[in-house]
């Protein structure tokens, strides 16, 4: 695993150009709006079609098979409920028809995570690390052979899936596992000694992605290195075991368990992408999935709200509906615009990883926290909503948000995933400028790209803005499109400053970073937001008003945010106060917690 300090050292061969992720570019201060204006639609009608005729039969199983309380207070799902889940097809969706799935492409798969998000997120969790995590790897690098083998079994006969990585040594940081795989003197497999932790689906698993560490030697010098190698290990292979379920705050129905190998036995066709690759496998699993999160908690949002609006219009309090209360309006109104936020980011994404894209990495990090963030503000304000009604186990939303809590924590924890889109967007930012300084040696041969550049900072600093999205929305949201392109030019001036500034010790200063995150993360959901709005308008939606008054509502609150947390990165007064942060927090930890003398201790 390279430490987060080889982030900007890690130079890709192809040119700043190449990369169509419009986050990307706007770390770099330009504009490239093909992945979000206009709003993606790439299903065929067909494929639409296909898409409606299995949200009826999913609706219908929560309704009429599925106990999602039941679940929880079992701590697992009933074997009679998994049973119609196969028979539905739910643990083979993006599994080819060839191999006994159902075929679905990432944006149809989002559509029934959505559902299966509003109804049991502890079912979801086996049915997502099944297929999101826990085979994903077969679907994207398995050979021809592999997946021949374990594609109709994970998809129709019954058999689950687990994605084994974290274990006790390591948690967001996935290369400082322990867990090691030697090669047999006859080349013929590899020998698996190790243990995994928190394995969703690790105790009713038969067939696992594992990392390990194992030894590889470098070809041209002879250097001998360790590094990860991925694994698609049986456990009928011997030697795999695993613990007791872990007792959880929430998904409590989804398997949870520790796995252990002891000299497990891997023949070297089981390699899953090259030796020596694990851990490039293991990043491309998860940014792969992360899209489905946001799907899934859209349709968790969807049903606290449904449940918190039925409330706040049938409740009456000192004479009068709750509903008619300023500040319940606030909330719901800031509830559905999160929620449409989540929602537009996630079919954003999918619809382009759908067209081949494979420049989604920054957006995909950046819907993982907003809608896993987003999810909880709104469960926990639909329980305040519903008031100590909320608060009982029969409303179903305590249930909810203790099931929500893990996913700012799992599939990357958002603290290190503001890291990632902060550090991932100045690589891609700071190899631009080595692109400029390179062109400065020989200005004659590169005029126009020195001209270019030169004239779009020109029009910015002059104030003359060198960013404009009016051409990509409806009229009505020109004035919003204005603020939002402000934020881009602020955003990608601020970058070269921290650049300039810090250089490579940019990596060292995680809460500049964090800020710099936070800014991305609205800039890009009032792009989404702005570019749904602006189709709904033009497809006349019977929902379009709503759709843009939501938007522009979320827009003034984003740009707000977005230049307050671009002005603390380079603002003294916030600079010093970040110092006062770390002394206050290396006393606290010197003292192992609290230090203070208490109120009636004075003498």
């Amino acid at each position: 695993h390279r430490p987060l300090s080889n982030v900007l050292n890690n130079r890709k061969k192809h040119t700043a150009t190449e990369n169509t992720s419009f986050m990307a570019n706007v770390f770099r201060g330009s504009l490239r709006t093909s992945q979000v204006f206009p709003y993606p639609d790439v299903l065929s009608l067909a494929q639409k079609e296909l898409t409606q005729s299995l949200t009826g039969p999913f609706e219908r199983f929560f309704l009429e098979i599925n106990d999602a309380a039941r679940n929880d207070a079992n701590a697992k799902i009933d074997d009679a409920v998994l049973t119609s889940l196969w028979e539905l097809g739910a643990f083979g969706l993006q599994v080819p028809t060839s191999f006994g799935g159902l075929g679905l492409n990432n944006t149809q798969y989002g559509r029934l995570c959505a559902i299966v998000g509003a109804n049991d997120l502890g079912l979801g969790i086996t049915i997502g690390a099944h297929q999101s995590i826990g085979f994903k790897g077969i679907l994207l690098y398995g050979t021809p052979e592999q997946k021949e083998k374990y594609l109709p079994k994970l998809a129709s006969e019954n058999v689950y899936a687990a994605f084994a990585l974290t274990e006790p040594s390591s948690g967001s940081d996935a290369g400082s596992i322990r867990s090691r795989a030697i090669k047999s003197d006859d080349n013929k497999y590899y020998v698996l000694n190790g243990s995994k932790i928190w394995i969703s689906n690790g105790g009713i698993a038969e067939i696992m992605t594992v990392f390990a560490k194992t030894e590889q030697i470098d070809l041209k010098t002879g250097i001998k290195n360790d590094k990860v190698t991925a694994f698609i290990v049986e456990r009928s292979f011997g030697g795999v075991t695993s613990g007791p379920p872990e007792k959880k705050m929430g998904i409590k129905a989804s398997n949870t368990a520790e796995v252990y190998f002891e000299n497990v036995k891997i023949p070297i066709k089981n390699i899953l992408g090259k030796e020596g690759d694990g851990f490039k496998v293991a990043m491309n699993i998860l940014n792969n999935g992360r899209f489905g999160m946001g799907a899934t908690l859209s349709g968790t949002m969807k049903k606290c709200i449904e449940i918190a609006s039925s409330h706040a219009n049938s409740r009456v309090q000192f004479g009068q509906s709750l509903k008619k209360y300023g500040s319940i309006q606030e909330k719901i109104a800031k509830m559905n615009i999160l929620q449409y936020a989540t929602e537009s980011m996630a079919f954003t994404i999918s619809q382009n990883m759908d067209t081949g894209s494979q420049d989604y990495h920054l957006e995909a990090a950046i819907s993982k926290i907003y809608a896993s963030e987003s999810a909880w503000y709104v469960c926990d304000e639909a329980i305040q909503i519903l008031g100590g009604m909320g608060y009982m186990v029969d409303a179903g939303l305590e249930r909810i948000l203790r099931d929500l809590r893990i996913f700012r924590i799992f599939e990357g924890t958002n603290d290190i995933l503001r890291l990632f889109i902060a550090l991932t967007g100045i690589q891609y930012a700071g190899s631009h400028l080595k692109e400029l300084q390179q062109a400065f040696k020989n200005p004659s041969a590169n005029l126009g790209l020195i001209f270019k550049e030169a004239s779009k900072r020109a029009a910015t600093t002059v104030g003359l803005g060198g960013t404009d999205l009016s051409f990509c929305v409806v009229e009505e949201l020109h004035p919003y499109a204005k603020k939002t392109a402000h934020c881009i030019d602020l955003f990608g001036q601020s970058v070269e400053e921290l650049l300039l500034r810090y250089n490579k010790n940019i990596v060292t200063e995680q809460v500049l970073l964090t800020r710099l995150a936070n800014a991305a993360i609205d800039i890009y959901s009032m792009v989404v937001t702005q570019s749904r709005s602006s189709r709904a308008l033009q497809l006349n939606f019977p929902t379009a008003q709503h759709e843009l008054n939501m938007t522009k509502a979320l827009t003034i609150q984003a740009s707000e945010r977005v230049i307050k947390n671009l002005k603390a990165i380079t603002s003294r007064r916030q600079l010093a106060l970040n110092e006062k942060m770390s002394i206050i927090a290396d006393t606290v930890f010197e003292n192992d917690g609290v230090y203070t003398t208490g109120v009636i201790d004075q003498q």
